[in-house]
């Protein structure tokens, strides 16, 4: 069963410490925020566990006011934001400063609305202060947590609380289970997602029926075509309600997060008008961080003047700017047109075949004593590679283990190497490929 990672969203004016909370989770709990070549981290979203449980953290304070909406209005988007994206909300309040009127304002947001809340009173960093949380009990919560979180002093307190809601949470996620390819459509707004699904559920070959989704906000859809199934993820299906349209590039990211969260395969839709962006790097980035397949559908393409030349001065451009994604396979086509399908469909099914692939032991070894022999690492210190040995130990996404005595003779360039010749003797086209280097006899090292 695949899991989706839960979404917690810390919310509450400005300066009553969001952000500071929000450094405090992620740094203590070692979060996941490796930084890959050309990909740009967006300090709105970070991973980070507790107890084991891995889950995204999201920082409103990372939101800027419009030239319009002033403080009132800026507190209200990210309220309304965390309502519409998260699955456990943290409402962060100033214990120095009080109760205020802007409290209130989002305390009446959130209270009507399904998902937990933690109502969190900051700044109580010693035992004397802790009188001042009897300040918010009009608010009229059956609960209110003290924290300082420039301290950390009652942030594992409060973690402690909301780790039952985000351990259970994939109890109530049907993904994966079934066998079903989990594919999601990601990208930015307005570059043809909706089309796209939309296109594929009124082909007439196929059986369409609509999913509850795994928030209230999207639908996926279970499609079969010629008998076989797929369900596809649209993030598209959210609704940009009131004032979430405003700054909704940054979003983008977050919902491709959360639709990521339960996929196989990532479409990532791209304008072929406009060419590649910074958003889109950024969520190809993450579709690579979790170890997604990848295929990149080229909308609009209808619009372009025809000719391989193009294609292929596309995909260099797309190659220069996203240079992780070499392997990702491409589709020209448009959204809206109905021959765009069965194109759809046979990646999806060639690249599905490869993010399960498994390699025997025999064969993967055979090639790999092989590889060493003819092409040896660079000489290191510490002995040779020739006594080192290859297993496949999981498939979505393949990943390998390279057992060695010796683990200073491979690299990173030699790893990209043996990365390569995986693929080229192999195929694993549309999948990320994982190896890491485990020492025979003493301590774990990864590359």
């Amino acid at each position: 069963m695949k899991s989706r990672i839960p979404l917690i969203a810390i919310i509450g004016r400005p300066n009553v410490g969001k952000s500071t909370l929000f450094n405090r989770i992620v740094e203590k709990r070692k979060a996941i925020v490796d930084d890959l070549a050309g990909v740009t981290r967006d300090r709105l979203c970070a991973e980070a566990s507790f107890r084991g449980k891995v889950f995204q953290l999201m920082d409103t304070g990372g939101l800027e006011p419009t030239r319009d909406e002033g403080m009132l209005g800026l507190v209200k988007r990210q309220s309304e934001l965390a309502i519409a994206e998260a699955d456990v909300i943290i409402f962060l309040m100033d214990g120095r400063a009080g109760l205020t009127p802007t409290d209130r304002e989002i305390m009446n947001i959130v209270r009507g609305n399904p998902k937990p809340v933690f109502v969190v009173v900051n700044k109580i960093d010693i035992p004397a202060k802790e009188e001042l949380v009897a300040d918010f009990c009009e608010l009229g919560v059956d609960m209110l947590y003290p924290v300082s979180a420039e301290h950390g002093l009652g942030v594992d307190d409060l973690l402690e609380e909301v780790y039952p809601l985000i351990k259970n949470h994939d109890e109530n996620f049907d993904g994966g289970h079934d066998g079903i390819p989990q594919i999601a459509i990601v990208g930015r707004p307005n570059v043809g997602k909706s089309t796209l699904i939309n296109t594929i559920a009124r082909e007439d070959r196929m059986v369409v029926s609509d999913l509850p989704g795994t928030t209230r906000d999207s639908i996926d859809t279970l499609v079969t075509y010629y008998k076989k199934s797929y369900r596809f993820i649209d993030t598209a299906g959210i609704r940009r309600r009131g004032s979430i349209d405003r700054g909704v590039e940054r979003y983008s990211v977050l919902r491709a997060l959360k639709s990521l969260g339960q996929a196989d395969i990532a479409i990532l839709v791209l304008d072929s008008m406009e060419g590649p962006t910074e958003q889109d790097t950024k969520i190809a980035g993450l579709a690579l961080r979790m170890g997604r397949a990848m295929i990149l559908m080229i909308n609009k393409w209808d619009l372009q003047e025809s000719g391989e030349e193009l294609r292929v001065a596309y995909r260099q451009n797309l190659h220069r700017q996203m240079p992780f994604l070499y392997w990702a396979p491409f589709l020209f086509g448009a959204g809206m047109k109905p021959k765009t399908v069965p194109q759809v469909f046979k990646l999806i099914d060639q690249v599905m075949e490869k993010y399960s692939q498994r390699v025997s032991t025999g064969q993967l070894n055979r090639f790999f004593q092989d590889l060493i022999e003819k092409t040896p690492p660079p000489a290191k210190k510490g002995g040779s590679a020739t006594a080192s040995f290859m297993v496949q130990v999981s498939v979505k996404p393949p990943t390998f283990v390279l057992f060695t005595g010796n683990p200073k003779a491979f690299g990173a360039t030699y790893i990209r190497f043996l990365e390569n010749r995986i693929r080229e003797e192999w195929g694993f086209d549309g999948t990320p490929v994982r190896i890491r280097i485990k020492s025979k006899g003493r301590k774990q090292g990864t590359i």
